[in-house]
């Protein structure tokens, strides 16, 4: 008998996406790929279709429109809102890219996947009209499932308490208890490998080891508030060590290259990093949006977060959420206010101490296991033999 075959659609469309597909993946494939065939599909790139390639320039051009401008990003939410998961998923896969809904659906059938799992809502549309009939799982990966998330799938998914609870309060007839579940936050596996050692990680970075350290980061696209920052807190020569992230965005890098300290604040800037886990273990403040993936990737390492910016009501919501419920954020939008606030740190460093706490309370809700094994449990109702094979290893 062949395997059945689970495909993971990936989308480039922020890293608030592509993160928790890899830990999906990673986990599922660790536990069950012995059983299943695996398939990690680049969705709207390896067929090399022209249209599908302008649908995931297009979804990766308008989070950067919404990172430039927070009232274009609150339209477009607000807009999602309005129309609600049937109109606007229809409206958004026909209009995006007038001619991409076809070959899309295509590839799915090309793909011959008996399950489709994604982080981002489009590959899941896409699989649920093609005639594959494939089962679908969808990973939502913000604190409220918006519209398009809410569109039919067989598995929902959601990483925190008040988005599950809020979804099922309002969304009754969408989600029950077979369809919806909660599962702990997705960050990548060696996450849990990484040495949170801070001294011994600043020793490796080279980087002062007792001098207040401040991430700086906007996301893959890296666009945000931190340039502003930075050159406030180098033109005051504070004594901290900002290590600013600048992710694609070349051009700011090199604007950063051109930078220099007073003497007193230690600056290094990035491009791209693939240490990220390591940085956040060095600092003790992050700034930054409030990205999905981001702010929970600080609040594991028991960092507090400084949000800097709103760039959609989806962000709003993630933000209020690590705020509210969390405990290890706060919300400073002005680069100035930002900076007073380190100059504050630097005079009472005891400031951070409850939202460290708040945030190391969280460790245990975090890891891929439960999602991935939610997933199987699904796959095992359409070919109930891998249950069988499962219980008898």
């Amino acid at each position: 008998m062949n395997k059945p075959r689970v495909v993971f659609a990936y989308t480039e469309a922020g890293l608030g996406h592509t993160m928790p597909m890899n830990s999906i993946a990673d986990k599922f494939e660790e536990l069950y790929g012995d059983k299943v065939e695996c398939v990690r599909s680049q969705f709207f790139t390896e067929s090399e279709h022209a249209k599908l390639i302008e649908f995931e320039e297009k979804l990766k051009n308008n989070v950067v429109k919404s990172n430039n401008s927070t009232a274009y990003g609150f339209w477009l939410t607000l807009n999602m809102e309005f129309w609600g998961e049937k109109i606007g998923s229809w409206a958004t896969m026909t209009c995006l890219v007038p001619g991409a809904r076809k070959p899309a659906i295509e590839h799915v059938e090309e793909l011959r996947p008996d399950m489709v799992v994604c982080t981002h809502w489009a590959p899941n549309y896409f699989a649920k009209k093609s005639s594959a009939n494939p089962l679908t799982v969808m990973y939502c990966p913000d604190i409220v499932v918006n519209p398009l998330f809410r569109y039919p799938c067989d598995l929902a998914l959601v990483s925190n308490e008040a988005g599950y609870n809020r979804a099922r309060k309002h969304h009754p007839v969408r989600f029950n208890d077979d369809n919806f579940k909660q599962v702990p936050f997705l960050i990548r596996e060696e996450a849990f490998a990484v040495s949170t050692d801070k001294i011994e990680t600043r020793k490796k970075l080279g980087i002062p080891e007792y001098q207040l350290t401040v991430l700086l980061a906007e996301g893959g696209y890296g666009i945000g508030k931190m340039e502003e920052i930075c050159n406030i807190v180098l033109e005051r020569d504070l004594p901290v060590t900002l290590l600013a992230v600048c992710g694609k965005n070349e051009k700011l890098y090199e604007r950063f290259r051109q930078l220099k300290s007073k003497g007193k604040c230690c600056f290094r800037p990035m491009g791209l990093v693939d240490n990220f886990f390591e940085l956040l273990v060095a600092s003790d403040v992050f700034c930054g949006k409030s990205g999905a993936n981001v702010s929970g990737e600080a609040c594991f390492f028991g960092v507090p977060h400084i949000i800097t910016k709103y760039a959609t009501t989806i962000e709003k919501n993630i933000g209020k959420y690590y705020i509210e419920n969390v405990g290890n954020a706060m919300k400073i939008f002005k680069p100035e206010k930002v900076a007073d606030k380190l100059a504050e740190i630097l005079r009472d460093p005891e400031i951070l101490t409850p939202y460290v706490l708040a945030a190391k309370k969280q460790r245990t809700q975090y890891g891929a296991t439960r999602c991935a094994e939610y997933i199987f449990n699904l796959l095992c109702t359409r070919f109930p033999e891998l249950k069988n094979s499962s219980e008898k290893n």
